[in-house]
């Protein structure tokens, strides 16, 4: 009965990381749809030869200058960065966590670039539902 009760444990402590892991990839690609789409609207400096994406994870959160109010007021896409759930270690800082996905990378063969178009868990592990969770 006890190993049932820790299989049942171990379970519960598996879909409530899932679930933040799920709710952690939301939180962050929403806001990196919000930074290219204040981009596209003018509100944020985009040179000739950039995407509209943030050039790292660190900007959704320090903010950036709104160039459409006179003041030039800051937008801010993010309060906090996300941990990915599956990075044991609490020494590794949050945007270390992620693996980051540049626009001009395949889905196939993501990698970093001058931009972060997508983010994904570097975590190799399966899910519950037998997707790696790299692959979320």
């Amino acid at each position: 009965m006890a190993s049932g009760l820790l299989a049942l444990s171990e379970l519960a402590a598996q879909r409530s990381r899932e679930q933040d892991l799920r709710v952690s990839l939301r939180e962050i690609r929403t806001a990196i749809d919000a930074y290219k789409q204040a981009t596209d609207e003018g509100r944020v400096t985009k040179q000739i030869d950039q995407s509209g994406y943030p050039p790292s994870l660190d900007v959704l959160v320090s903010g950036v200058p709104d160039e459409k109010t006179p003041d030039k007021r800051k937008i801010y896409f993010l309060r906090r960065l996300p941990r990915d759930p599956f990075v044991d270690d609490p020494n590794v800082a949050a945007q270390k966590t992620w693996g980051l996905r540049s626009y001009e990378s395949s889905p196939d063969d993501p990698h970093e670039g001058d931009d972060v178009f997508d983010v994904y868990s570097k975590s190799t592990k399966k899910g519950l539902n037998g997707t790696p969770y790299n692959q979320w």
